[in-house]
């Protein structure tokens, strides 16, 4: 697929305002550095139309890339909080003066299973999305998580984990359920092809995500995933 390019002199001289990053560099951009860099041109030129959530940039042996979390913002009569009906995801490359987009995400609220009901919200959850060099291979491994809340908040929600290695994407989607026989998670096939030490850090994170209440995973899933399976439920 042919990747979508906007040169931006003015863009390579601010990143280079920033001084010299260091190989295998991770770092949160302020306000400031957002708008300096994710400039109105840009939204315009990439479609960008959804609020910036945050944007993250890394810097590996390949070179220096901005990821952009979007968020829409969609009020619900009777709330006070604001709650996100699509988001969307960019990797951007920065090659000289060139701004390249790599990959994209995309995803919308959507029905419960088993109900008309429509989910409530979905949205980046940082707190679990991370940027490392997993395999010690000179290059950061992208993992991007996000989910959606229901009637019971994340209790019935989806999450969806997304980890990127070498230009290939490779997901991990569950189903929360508050009763036993709702509960589902779907892997890659691909995914068990990942270098082990990429799928034992995926699988602290889930751990985490599960202590802090926010997924159900099934009974046994840890051995599920030991033994390569691509679906696991409770029954």
């Amino acid at each position: 697929m042919k990747r979508k390019t906007l040169t931006l002199l003015f863009l390579f001289s601010a990143a280079l305002t920033f001084g010299q990053t260091k190989v295998l560099s991770t770092e949160i951009l302020s306000p400031q550095e957002t708008r300096k860099i994710i400039t109105d041109q840009v939204h315009k030129h990439f479609g960008i139309n959804y609020p910036t959530r945050r944007v993250y940039r890394y810097t590996d042996k390949s070179g220096q890339f901005f990821i952009v979390l979007t968020e829409s913002n969609d009020l619900k009569a009777g709330r006070k909080d604001t709650l996100h009906h699509h988001i969307k995801a960019y990797n951007f490359q920065m090659d000289k003066s060139e701004l390249l987009k790599n990959w994209e995400i995309y995803d919308t609220i959507t029905k419960q299973p088993g109900s008309n009901e429509m989910e409530n919200s979905i949205w980046f959850w940082t707190k679990y999305t991370d940027f490392k060099d997993i395999d010690n291979d000179g290059l950061i491994d992208p993992v991007v998580i996000y989910g959606t809340s229901g009637m019971n908040h994340t209790d019935d929600g989806r999450i969806k984990i997304l980890i990127y290695y070498k230009g290939k994407k490779f997901a991990i989607r569950h189903q929360n359920g508050t009763l036993d026989f709702e509960r589902n998670t779907r892997v890659d096939k691909a995914f068990y092809t990942l270098p082990v030490k990429i799928q034992e850090h995926v699988k602290l994170i889930m751990k985490k995500m599960m202590d802090d209440g926010n997924a159900i995973f099934p009974y046994g899933w840890q051995k599920a995933m030991k033994a390569h399976k691509v679906f696991f439920d409770e029954n």
